[in-house]
């Protein structure tokens, strides 16, 4: 076997913290290169999605093919840029499996973070070259020497080999690309004349053209109107098409062993490709490449139409959708109250959210969501195991003999005047702290075990407000331990609301209770007659607030006359509103379902 000569290629990605700048540093790189023509620079080029743009953040990886000449030769450089959000670390394990060296960018006015720590080791693991960076250089807020200080003793370097760079004014960019020719080693490849191995690292899916994955060749070619075949799936195909991206797609005659590419695929059907598979020629087909994580739902919610009518549109928009994010999953469930929708399962709050604003946007469907949940087994008195996904089939108390639930490990940097408020705040949610250590000059790692589930209460925001937004967090699920919590129902006119019901600690109960009623109050429109919001659990009622009817004056057309015949009106729309309180049905409009789902209130 000879090692075909790929050392003009470097493959490498961008990892870093939520809003540490990755976005902007591969605009500058972009730009420096060539790769699009000033006259078409936009901010944030590569996060494609309006979601993207609107938010601030990366959601969906987005590779590009960048040309630079350093030293008189020209190099090819493949970037994949990648989301820095905690929800989105499985997209980030993806992109670092098809790249040899990785930029780790920290932006020196807030430091190294917690999720940048995570990141890091991911990358270690996948034997990558790391070359530190730090960005916002320009800020008047910069600690360029702390924080340089705080990544040599992280990486046991010195600090002279740590770049600075401003994605704003571009400062430092074309020392970083001459870096990367320098630091990161070229893509060792297996020549191979007869058949040849890709890895899929992510795919969309193309009204007209199907599946495209993208591809990352590991040995052999790759070229237009191959037969080609999935390795895992075993589903064959016709290549009608390959190419790279500039960063949209750029037909090429082939794509080689090293380089990072596409492959128009055709197939119209879900299911058939996935994250992880290899593709390799369906005549002389090799062995599949190892797989990658397998991404595992961490937070389930049930998604219904509002209307009954849109039941197949929701299930064509899910289908697709799934087509191009591989990483949340979905069953049809039924519900009495709801109707016909599906059980969704996703990779944080922030993922729950994107993809039912996905489905809101780009698909124009009104839908209503469930409180979002985690998964419980249950082990009932009659010794049966249940596993349960959605709250409002959670056994009544006193039906279960025990449950079980998930605990994460958690990892949080604050600065150390944050850590003694930081402690009780623990306390509450249920937190056992395992280890305290000082990091860097100012700032301290807490090491510790919590439930998912108190993770998902309110725990970013009242870890942001509580540090000021100094404090940062990473966390990976951990085993299954016994659990003391039961359901909270919320009624609204007698009748309970599958979409409300929660899972909820036992010595939270009446406190979780008083502020679900609360809160629901609030968001609720007044209906033509009066009725009760209520919280139940433990069999009995914990809270109940009311909603009053809206009032019209009757007697607004009459004047003069005796006092009797206004009384008489108002008597009979008095019977009126109590016959309506026992008949009708309160209508909840879509927001406030969202609203509900949303922890804060608006």
């Amino acid at each position: 076997m000879n090692t075909l000569d790929t050392k003009h290629i470097r493959n490498f990605s961008i990892i870093a913290h939520i809003d540490h700048g990755k976005s902007t540093l591969a605009d500058r790189m972009l730009e420096v290169t060539g790769t699009i023509e000033a006259r078409k620079m936009k901010d944030q080029v590569l996060d494609s999605m309006e979601l993207e743009r609107e938010r601030g953040i990366t959601i969906k990886m987005q590779p590009v093919r960048m040309e630079h000449k350093y030293n008189g030769e020209d190099y090819i450089l493949n970037l994949i840029d990648t989301p820095g959000h905690i929800d989105f670390s499985y997209e980030v394990s993806r992109a670092l499996k098809a790249v040899e060296g990785s930029i780790l960018l920290v932006d020196c006015t807030q430091g190294v973070q917690a999720q940048t720590l995570t990141t890091l080791q991911m990358a270690r693991d996948s034997g990558l070259v790391i070359i530190p960076v730090l960005s916002k250089i320009d800020s008047p807020l910069a600690r360029i020497d702390e924080v340089k200080m705080e990544l040599a003793l992280l990486l046991d370097i010195d600090p002279d080999t740590i770049l600075e760079a401003s994605g704003k004014t571009g400062q430092g960019v074309i020392e970083i690309l001459n870096e990367i020719i320098n630091r990161i080693p070229p893509p060792t490849v297996i020549l191979n004349e007869t058949s040849g191995r890709a890895l899929v690292f992510d795919f969309k899916y193309d009204n007209h053209r199907g599946v495209i994955v993208y591809v990352r060749v590991i040995e052999g070619t790759f070229d237009k109107g191959e037969s080609l075949i999935f390795a895992v799936s075993d589903e064959k195909f016709i290549s009608l098409e390959v190419g790279t991206f500039s960063p949209e797609e750029t037909p090429r005659a082939q794509i080689a062993g090293g380089e990072i590419g596409y492959i128009v695929t055709g197939i119209k059907k879900p299911g058939i490709a996935s994250v992880g598979d290899t593709i390799t020629y369906a005549k002389k087909p090799l062995e599949a490449l190892p797989g990658y994580m397998n991404p595992r739902p961490v937070v389930w919610a049930s998604v219904y139409p509002e209307s009954a009518d849109d039941f197949p549109e929701l299930k064509a928009a899910l289908s697709k959708l799934r087509l191009s994010d591989s990483s949340f999953s979905y069953e049809e469930e039924t519900s009495g109250s709801l109707g016909r929708g599906f059980r969704c399962g996703f990779l944080g709050m922030l993922h729950l959210e994107i993809v039912t604003e996905r489905l809101s946007r780009e698909f124009d469907l009104d839908l209503v969501v469930t409180m979002p949940s985690i998964i419980y087994k249950v082990i009932l008195k009659n010794g049966k195991e249940e596993t349960i996904y959605s709250p409002h089939l959670f056994p009544d108390d006193g039906n279960a003999l025990k449950i079980f639930e998930p605990w994460v490990d958690v990892k949080i940097i604050v600065p150390v005047k944050y850590v003694s408020v930081l402690m009780p705040f623990l306390y509450e949610h249920e937190a056992t702290v395992n280890m305290t250590e000082n990091f860097g000059d100012n700032r301290s790692s807490v090491s510790m075990e919590m439930p998912l589930r108190e993770l998902m209460r309110d725990f970013f925001d009242e870890l942001k407000s509580l540090t000021s937004g100094y404090g940062s967090i990473s966390y990976e699920i951990g085993e299954y331990r016994e659990a003391d919590v039961v359901r909270l129902d919320i009624l609204v006119a007698d009748e309970v609301m599958p979409a409300f019901t929660r899972v909820v600690s036992r010595r939270r109960v009446e406190e979780d209770a008083r502020n679900q009623v609360e809160k629901l109050q609030k968001v609720i429109p007044r209906q033509q007659f009066a009725f009760k919001i209520q919280g139940k659990a433990l069999g009995r009622i914990l809270a109940s607030e009311g909603v009053s009817a809206f009032m019209k004056d009757v007697t607004q057309h009459m004047y003069g006359g005796d006092i009797t015949r206004k009384m008489k009106l108002r008597e009979k729309q008095k019977k009126g509103k109590k016959r309506m309180a026992g008949m009708g049905k309160v209508n909840i409009p879509h927001d406030v379902f969202l609203k509900m789902m949303r922890n804060k209130s608006e």
